[in-house]
């Protein structure tokens, strides 16, 4: 995205306009393919640079980033994939293998995480990565795809369909959760 100016929205999100909804992979070379025990430490450091990116104080992201790491134990619990462009990893998303519920008896794919490292971002990879958790989403036959975004993040999944589901307990609900159903034909 050469030479746009990225306007914040007021609450300082990113607005959805700056993430374009499809993006031409055709000189984008990506392979998608299961994460290994091997890959991790070059996962953490993938998401240890796309947090250091956000927009938080540096201490907070300091602090944070252990929280966001995976390892042996993870990849028995979620469904982890990397984004490799030119042998290299560039991208992870991760889903929990087991169904979300949610109200109403409907079960969701919940994206645990999804990072591209600020190098790699806006060629496509993460529309590539969150793409492949929506085939994952109608593979099982859930009822939706269920994210926590960060604040940086929000423009990406509403240029992705998703809407934001409303905080009705403030002390206990995520502040940017989104939602995309299974689109009724």
């Amino acid at each position: 995205m050469e030479g746009r100016l990225l306007m914040l929205k007021e609450d300082g999100c990113v607005p959805s306009s700056f993430y374009p909804a499809r993006i031409d992979m055709t000189e984008v070379k990506i392979q998608l393919r299961p994460a290994t025990d091997v890959d991790l430490d070059v996962i953490n450091r993938v998401i240890d640079a796309a947090i250091m990116s956000w927009d938080l104080p540096a201490r907070v992201k300091r602090l944070s980033l252990a929280s966001y790491h995976y390892n042996e134990f993870d990849l028995q619990h979620y469904d982890i994939l990397v984004a490799v462009q030119d042998d290299r990893i560039v991208g992870v998303v991760a889903w929990d293998k087991q169904a979300h519920p949610l109200p109403h008896q409907q079960q969701a794919l919940f994206v645990h995480g999804l990072y591209v490292h600020p190098d790699h971002q806006h060629q496509g990879i993460g529309s590539r990565l969150f793409e492949r958790a929506e085939t994952a989403m109608h593979e099982n036959k859930l009822d939706g795809l269920l994210v926590k975004a960060q604040k940086a993040a929000v423009g990406f999944y509403q240029a992705r369909g998703m809407r934001k589901l409303a905080v009705t307990n403030s002390d206990r609900e995520f502040a940017h959760r989104y939602w995309k159903p299974v689109k009724s034909d």
